[in-house]
């Protein structure tokens, strides 16, 4: 009972110091009205305290923002993605018979010609068979030719002649049947390339469909990648791709956009695509991981601001840009809306809204609250006499500016080799064979 009595009687003397406190402020005189109009009001005092960081600021002074000016520079439209290398041509040997290996007329790892003897089976039993047809051949020819003369003379019937006629055609066919059998034991080059490591030997008895050995045409190599889906109607054939290799470190290669595959991968939502890239300095190999960095497009005289100048507001983009003030050191803010274009680190082109040498906000733009509002600018760049230049440009644009003959992989460069590209004839596949490949 007694701890009840110290608590009610603790609450009414805290009420009762409130209620005085409370009296006491409002009786308080009324402050001179100088003393008012020195006050910092709402808005100058909370740019004040903005401005220096919490430190108190003269009254009615306007903010301060940081700006930055627009640039030229040149800017790449471009997309990376991940690939893979393939040979241009390549083929697994394989006999189209079974035959006991006679004659190997290659070395592992050794360049071959288009038609070139690669593996001789056994063709003892095809060669008898084509003599024999031969011989056969030749008795049908002479029997007909007789016959031929001997209706003209009417000793014999035309019907005669007609079967001497049938009998030669069917020898032609055994002599061709004997000649087809005897060139499959021939195994010859499809293709100029250059030769895997063979898994035969002389004596070898080889089943029909045994791996020989496999040959890769490296004059030019397939770069297959695939990019997202938006990317279909900017990628054409034609277009350069920059190919980097983890195997040649600081190498770079040019590659031209040979097809683009119509159709679109369900899984991925991405379109296929295969470069081709001239590789006869042979410094690529199939199977290699690469890369890519593809070029859409170039722009040499790109307008371009800090990206912390881009103020987002309802899916639009906007920018402050600042024009003179009544005084040197004042600048009047107005917003402006921009569309941008491509994005770099710390970069974003402005492809219409601002020109060239445009002042804009970088920082503070929170402290501008209206257009025509007066701000004072913490840190200027001077204005250039010409167009100002940014940094180099991405290495993709590095390797579209930079000359043919000087170009890494490219003919007539320091290391490459002199003539025809090869990439130029890629897709183009030889119709008529020169023999009878064997090939998977």
């Amino acid at each position: 009972m007694a701890s009840k009595a110290i608590y009610t009687a603790v609450a009414i003397a805290g009420i009762a110091a409130a209620s005085g406190a409370a009296w006491w402020y409002q009786n308080q005189p009324a402050k001179p009205a100088a003393e008012v109009a020195l006050a910092p009001t709402g808005n100058a005092a909370s740019g004040a305290a903005a401005q220096g960081g919490g430190a108190p600021a003269a009254a009615g002074r306007p903010p301060a923002v940081e700006v930055a000016r627009v640039e030229l520079l040149k800017l790449t439209d471009d997309a990376q993605a991940v690939g893979s290398l393939r040979s241009r041509q390549s083929v697994v040997l394989r006999p189209e018979v079974s035959g006991r290996v006679t004659k190997l007329n290659f070395r592992d790892g050794e360049r071959v010609r288009r038609g070139q003897l690669l593996v001789q089976l056994d063709d003892q039993l095809p060669v008898a068979q084509v003599q024999q047809a031969q011989a056969e051949l030749s008795i049908a020819r002479a029997n007909h030719k007789r016959n031929q003369d001997l209706v003209a003379q009417n000793f014999i019937s035309q019907r005669s002649v007609d079967e001497s006629a049938a009998n030669m055609q069917v020898s032609e066919a055994k002599l061709a049947l004997a000649q087809a059998t005897a060139a499959r034991l021939r195994i010859l080059a499809p293709f100029d390339g250059i030769t895997g490591i063979r898994g035969i030997s002389v004596g070898d008895y080889l089943k029909d469909g045994a791996d020989i050995v496999n040959i890769e045409d490296l004059e030019a190599i397939f770069v297959d990648f695939r990019l997202p889906e938006r990317f279909q109607t900017k990628v054409q054939r034609g277009q350069r791709a920059v190919v980097e290799t983890d195997a040649l470190p600081g190498r770079k290669f040019t590659a031209m956009v040979q097809a683009v595959d119509p159709l679109v991968d369900a899984n991925g939502r991405s379109v296929g695509i295969r470069g081709c890239i001239d590789n006869r300095a042979l410094q690529l190999r199939p199977g290699m991981f690469a890369r890519i960095t593809t070029v859409f497009g170039e722009r040499d005289n790109a307008k371009v601001v800090p990206e912390e100048a881009i103020v987002p507001q309802g899916g639009r983009q906007f920018v402050i840009r600042l024009v003179d003030g009544p005084d040197k050191d004042t600048k009047v803010a107005q917003r402006v809306e921009v569309k941008v274009g491509i994005r770099r680190p710390g970069k974003v082109e402005i492809v219409d809204g601002l020109k060239e040498g445009d002042v804009v906000v970088t920082a503070g733009q929170q402290r501008v609250q209206k257009d025509g509002m007066p701000v004072r600018v913490l840190d200027v760049a001077p204005k250039p006499d010409g167009p100002v230049r940014g940094p180099a440009p991405a290495p993709a644009a590095q390797a579209a500016a930079m000359p043919a003959a000087a170009q890494p992989g490219k003919p007539g460069g320091a290391s490459g080799p002199q003539g025809a590209n090869p990439c130029a004839s890629a897709s183009a596949e030889t119709a008529k064979p020169a023999s009878r490949p064997k090939k998977a």
